[in-house]
């Protein structure tokens, strides 16, 4: 299944798979030789806390490569509708707020990124500039009205 992303949210998954596949895996490829030296395995808490990151770590590296041969990178909508890349202003109840729509993995609210399958991203997606609709922020029910696209 494809997965939408910015092109700045490809290169900083590639630059992450790639300081995961060397800095990191020789880091932790050192931790287990180094705990391993001190003798029996059984009873190794640094060994096993070792293995278990190196564990933790093929995972990431493996959500990151599956993430990146799925990518499907979407540049800015050119419609005049809100699509990933985009940046809207809206109205959310009295409140001017603005975000990036951005695929899933990018997400990050505290720096107002917003995922296209969120339930507000994905009310969002294809309105216009004048268009609005009610959300539901738990039992609250907020007018959103989109003033800006860029």
């Amino acid at each position: 299944m494809p997965q939408y992303f910015t092109r700045e949210g490809l290169e900083k998954m590639k630059k992450e798979l790639y300081e995961l596949k060397t800095t990191e895996m020789r880091r932790i490829v050192k931790l287990i030789a180094e705990a391993a030296a001190f003798g029996d395995l059984k009873e190794n808490a640094g060994y096993h806390d070792a293995r278990g990151m190196k564990s933790f770590l093929l995972g990431r590296i493996e959500q990151l490569q599956i993430a990146i041969n799925e990518a499907v990178v979407v540049d800015k909508d050119s419609s005049g509708s809100v699509g990933v890349g985009g940046k809207v202003t809206i109205m959310f109840g009295d409140k001017k707020e603005e975000y990036e729509v951005v695929g899933p993995t990018e997400a990050d609210i505290l720096n107002n990124k917003i995922s296209y399958a969120s339930p507000l991203g994905m009310q969002l997606m294809k309105k216009k500039v004048g268009d609005s609709f009610d959300f539901y922020a738990g039992t609250k029910k907020v007018k959103v009205k989109i003033v800006s696209i860029r």
